[in-house]
């Protein structure tokens, strides 16, 4: 294998694998949970260094994990009080765990190989230079193999914790009732979120590691209400957006990592912005919709109202409309062209005027309003 394939295989592995988990965060409203986890790991590994002296310790990967649950307590403890938020207590956890790290790297582990750089931003043209070989045989880069040992993982524990996963997201109360442990579901989750952080920030830095959680299945959210459709299509776009950013990061000759970020935020942005439901065009389409009808049905009962009376002259006037209603020309003469249109209202001498079909629909949305 070339090293530019390994390279975007290393980031489609671990795009998938860091969003599958991503989507139940998501779901659980829990998405800065991620980037706090990402840093404070850096606690874990610091303090496992220490007592092990070797980078390729095991024992980094546990001290990590167990700083990350460590801090999904320490903000949930902070949270139940209710003196603070929960975004407030994760501005409180991390910073502090982190800069705990920081300062013990900068103090204590000055010479070693252990920097605050490549943790954060990581490097994967450096991935395939480290490799796996068995029996003398080289079988390409180790991340691949770490990374993919991860994504096996979390699918064996999100196909196998799907029901409760599912539940304990949308309703943690149906969830008790059904003797399903919320606190286990939740804290088993985050030893997989842990583990993946863990896992592949080696490789891609912590940043593309919050990216690659959350971005993908942001932009799923966008596109499907079915949660399984939601772990594929995030799954989906989070390899594409490790393909199109190693692409980008050639033609530019920049960073990789940072060019995999760029895109995922650009292919959000797309999907926000054009998502056939829940974008920002359809969104603005259906708002406008809506005051549209807001406004024929205001203007139907109007003239319902007044039909008959002896002010109906002035009160149902084609130049009377926009006084009484506090409208603009143009809505007015678009509201009044769209229910002739529809066959709701006809103009006689001036005077709007419903027709049968008018005075109908009229009368039932009437009914239908105040009925009881």
């Amino acid at each position: 294998m070339s090293p530019q394939f390994e390279i975007q295989l290393i980031a489609v592995i671990v795009a998938i694998a860091c969003s599958l988990p991503g989507v139940f965060l998501v779901l659980r409203k829990m998405s800065m949970m991620s980037d706090s986890i990402t840093h404070t790991i850096l606690l874990g590994i610091v303090l496992a260094f220490f007592l092990t002296h070797d980078l390729s310790s095991p024992l980094l990967i546990a001290g990590a994990a167990l700083v990350g649950l460590a801090t999904v307590w320490f903000t949930e403890t902070l949270n139940r009080t209710k003196l603070l938020s929960e975004d407030a207590a994760i501005g409180i956890v991390f910073p502090f765990l982190f800069s705990i790290a920081i300062i013990l790297i900068t103090r204590y582990a000055g010479s070693v190989h252990l920097d605050t750089d490549s943790v954060l931003l990581g490097e994967l043209a450096f991935a395939p230079f480290n490799r796996m070989t068995i029996f003398g045989y080289d079988i390409g880069a180790k991340a691949i193999y770490s990374t993919l040992t991860l994504l096996i993982i979390n699918l064996i524990f999100i196909i196998t914790f799907f029901k409760e996963l599912k539940v304990v997201t949308f309703d943690p109360m149906l969830a008790a009732v059904l003797g399903i442990s919320p606190t286990l579901i939740h804290y088993g989750l985050m030893m997989v979120v842990s583990m993946t952080t863990v896992g592949a920030f080696e490789a891609v830095g912590s940043v593309l590691v919050v990216a690659f959680m959350i971005g993908p299945p942001v932009t799923a959210y966008l596109l499907t209400d079915n949660l399984k459709h939601m772990l594929l299509l995030s799954g989906g776009i989070g390899a594409l957006n490790g393909i199109l950013g190693f692409n980008l990061a050639v033609l530019f000759d920049v960073s990789i990592s940072g060019s995999m970020a760029v895109m995922t935020g650009i292919v959000f942005l797309t999907v926000f912005i054009t998502a056939p439901k829940r974008g920002l065009i359809s969104s603005l389409r259906r708002r406008s919709r809506q005051r549209l009808d807001f406004s024929k049905k205001t203007l139907l009962f109007h003239l319902y109202n007044h039909e008959g009376s002896k002010d109906e002259s002035q009160e149902a006037g084609i130049f009377t409309l926009s006084v009484h209603f506090h409208w603009d020309e143009a809505l007015t003469d678009r509201i009044v062209k769209l229910l002739m249109k529809e066959g709701n209202i006809i103009v006689e001498k001036d005077v709007i005027k419903l027709t049968a079909q008018g005075r109908s629909v009229s009368q039932s949305e009437y009914e239908a309003l105040f009925s009881d």
